[in-house]
Order: structure tokens, then C-alpha cells, then sequence
């Protein structure tokens, strides 16, 4: 993208941060992240459905979130920072299209 003195891009134009790697992200995906499991003093693995991906502005910066509904325990949805997130099974309707 040019620039042209005296303009700069509004935050419509520009990608949010972690847009770029939740574009392989897909509604139904199975994702994980990571824990720290303070007992055993090493990292958990996480995984749930993936529900919904958007763009929010967070501490005055637009940014990609993820919401999520884990496999194991509660069933409530949480919500992370996309690039956080790794797939682990892309959805049904994705693999039919490959």
C-alpha cells in the first residue's frame, strides 16, 4: 500500500493484528492452546470448537479474537487472541472442499 504525504490509512484499511494467521481459521475447526498446569509445572494442552472469529479493537488497537467452546470441562465459550490458537482438525465442510 502507497502513502501519500500527509495521509495515513484508517484502521478500516489496515488488517488487524493476528488477521493473517486466523484466515486458515474455519467455523467448526478444532483448535488447542496451551496452559500453564501449575501443579505439574508444565504446559496443558487445550482444545476446543472454534465458533466465531472477529475483529475488535482492544486497548486502542483492532485485533483478531477467537470464540471457542472447550472439549473438556465447562462448556462455556471462551474467547482468545487468534494467533494463540493452532488448528488441530479443520472442519468437515473444509475437507469436502479440498
Amino acid at each position: 500500500m502507497g502513502f501519500v504525504l500527509g495521509w495515513l490509512p484508517t484502521m478500516n484499511e489496515k488488517e488487524s493484528f493476528g488477521q493473517i494467521s486466523s484466515k486458515d481459521f474455519k467455523i467448526g475447526d478444532i483448535v488447542e492452546w496451551s496452559i500453564w498446569d501449575t501443579q505439574r509445572e508444565k504446559w496443558k494442552l487445550q482444545y476446543g470448537i472454534l465458533m466465531e472469529v472477529k475483529n475488535e479493537i482492544r486497548v486502542n488497537r483492532l485485533v483478531s479474537i477467537a470464540t471457542v467452546v472447550p472439549l473438556q470441562g465447562p462448556k462455556t465459550e471462551l474467547e482468545f487472541f487468534a494467533m494463540s490458537l493452532r488448528i488441530v482438525s479443520a472442519s468437515e465442510k473444509e475437507k469436502t472442499n479440498r
